[in-house]
């Protein structure tokens, strides 16, 4: 098929509106919140299931490379093209077909490919239920799909990655054939048209809705996490026991609907604040907290000293708008951020990073949004937890961290409702603190390496000492993560007297060593090499390649020729 027809024939399909082709308003759907930058010959955005359907048996039939995509807020660029295509692009943006279905009798829920997180937890609320994922990627308003296709994680202990083995999805077989595979276990007619329109319009009864033994979340993720015995990571994209088709397929697969455990909010919680100076103490409580608690907490976020000083420079803006407006414009400030960035960058006298030059500079008039007493607590700990527990478990871990209290090896503050909140909105706020430092310092920096690695579950030397060979390289490092599944963030600054790619394969070689897993919950996108176990998953999605091709550095080429 030549190109116009092609282009032709999409907007035949979904209208003008809904088709983009102009290079400049591509460049949104193109480039990816922190990583990925690729072409497309357009950008389709389907407002129903039916045409998503359609769209796909069009371009299928065309020799071009396909790219699923909802929300475009993947940290690791897996959801944009990548640059080496031997084929033109096409991206189907499903942001609009956000459709939510509860399945109360289950306590489960059915999420449409663009629906997001934040969305969710606003249609959850009055059922006093929550989903999978709380403040993080869906105050950046992630996609519900996106994150079951990336097997992400979260800051919810007991959770575990997004998984699910109910599902709705299409593929292209070994001989290009697309086929519909309806594994939701809910009936809903037999031909993909019927299938696709009755799910839409919800033509379909309670009884339809089949109780199942498929799993709809990793229900054994609160076990598992508890072994902290074994030297196998907790969670991490490239585990085989949680891949399984539309769970950690990375776009290999159009995903048109997932369904989903939601799980009941907590009736009363209590958040603590612990700091200290010694490492091994806080992996003393968490052991303890692991193997004699007998519900999990809820979360344990870590934050380092040098974390909570950067934030408080380059992620008062994120902080400000938090406290001042809530959590449901983040969505919207995000993609206002990208939207202007996209337009200035088009614009040879503006300059790089305008926007968060400016929202950076506006922010330092107003005070600082740390609160006072961790501001003093970092003068004498370098690592700070913010913790919350079921609100039955409170004698427990009072019982649990008194020898440590008592033995001054760490300090505990218990937080009112304020300060907790401003805890995690410092806590989010670092995830992007360290992107709007290099965007800001460009000149004194190569690039921003972001990793997040997972440690083995029987990790005793949690904290890192890079060797000085590495460490000389850098300028800045920063940690912060999810410490009771042992799962960290650490964003590094290269100097720019060295090349980032070189220094994160040395850093890459040093986490081997220690037994880590990488990357833990944002997937490989285009920044990691995809596993043996993970390569063989998407080569028997997506046999032909059509799919996200170049997906973990894997080829880009038809039927994964060789390069």
């Amino acid at each position: 098929m030549e190109l116009n027809e092609l282009i032709l024939s999409l907007t035949r399909c979904v209208g003008k509106p809904n088709i983009i082709t102009q290079a400049k308003k591509i460049a949104t759907f193109t480039t990816g919140f922190r990583e990925g930058k690729g072409k497309a010959l357009c950008v389709v955005q389907p407002t129903s299931l039916l045409q998503m359907w359609e769209i796909l048996k069009i371009v299928t039939q065309a020799n071009v490379a396909i790219v699923m995509q909802a929300a475009n807020t993947g940290l690791t660029g897996g959801s944009t093209p990548t640059e080496e295509l031997d084929r033109p692009c096409i991206v189907i943006n499903t942001l609009k077909i956000n459709d939510i279905h509860l399945l109360e009798a289950q306590g489960q829920f059915i999420a449409l490919p663009g629906a997001s997180l934040f969305e969710l937890e606003n249609a959850l609320d009055p059922h006093g239920r929550v989903p999978h994922s709380v403040i993080g990627s869906s105050c950046i308003g992630a996609s519900i799909v996106g994150g079951v296709c990336n097997n992400s994680g979260g800051a919810l202990v007991e959770r575990g990655p997004a998984y699910t083995e109910l599902a709705l999805y299409a593929k292209l077989n070994a001989d290009g054939e697309l086929v519909l595979i309806n594994e939701l276990d809910i009936d809903l007619g037999d031909s993909p048209e019927s299938i696709l329109t009755n799910l839409q319009t919800r033509n379909y009864s309670a009884q339809a809705v089949r109780s199942t033994g498929k799993s709809a979340s990793d229900n054994d993720y609160k076990t598992w996490v508890r072994d902290t015995q074994s030297s196998r990571p907790a969670r991490f994209n490239a585990d085989k026991r949680r891949l399984n088709k539309a769970s950690g397929c990375a776009g290999k697969l159009a995903v048109f609907a997932v369904r989903l455990d939601s799980f009941l909010k907590p009736e009363k919680k209590h958040t603590y604040y612990i700091h200290t100076d010694n490492a091994d103490s806080l992996n003393t409580l968490r052991i303890a907290l692991l193997n004699h608690m007998t519900e999990l907490p809820i979360s344990a976020e870590y934050l380092h000293r040098d974390v909570i000083h950067l934030t408080d420079h380059y992620g008062r803006d994120t902080m400000l708008v938090l406290k001042h407006f809530g959590t449901r414009v983040m969505p919207a400030f995000f993609n206002l951020k990208k939207r202007v960035d996209g337009l200035c960058h088009a614009l040879p006298f503006v300059p790089d990073s305008l926007t968060d030059k400016a929202s950076n500079f506006v922010a330092r008039l107003f005070p600082s949004q740390v609160p006072e007493c961790v501001v003093e607590a970092k003068r004498i700990s370098a690592h700070h937890l913010i913790l919350t527990i079921q609100g039955g478990s409170e004698k427990e871990f009072k019982d649990i961290i008194k020898p440590l209290v008592d033995s001054a090896l760490l300090n505990v503050i218990q937080c009112d409702e304020a300060l907790a909140k401003s805890l995690y909105s410092l806590r989010f706020a670092a995830a992007g603190a360290a992107i709007q430092y290099q965007k800001l310092h460009a000149k004194t920096t190569s690039g921003l390496l972001a990793l997040d690695i997972a440690l083995p579950r029987n990790c005793q030397q949690w904290f890192e000492a890079l060797p000085d060979s590495i460490a000389k390289k850098m300028t800045q490092k920063y940690y912060y993560g999810h410490f009771i599944c042992h799962v960290f963030h650490q964003d590094y600054l290269v100097s720019a007297d060295y090349k980032p790619e070189q220094v994160k394969k040395e850093l890459l070689e040093f986490m081997d060593s220690r037994g880590a897993e990488y990357p833990a919950e944002h997937n490989v996108g285009h920044l990691y090499h995809a596993k043996s176990d993970l390569a063989e998953h998407y080569k028997t999605l997506d046999p032909t390649n059509t799919f996200n091709p170049g997906i973990g550095k894997m080829s880009t080429r038809k039927d994964y020729e060789s390069e």
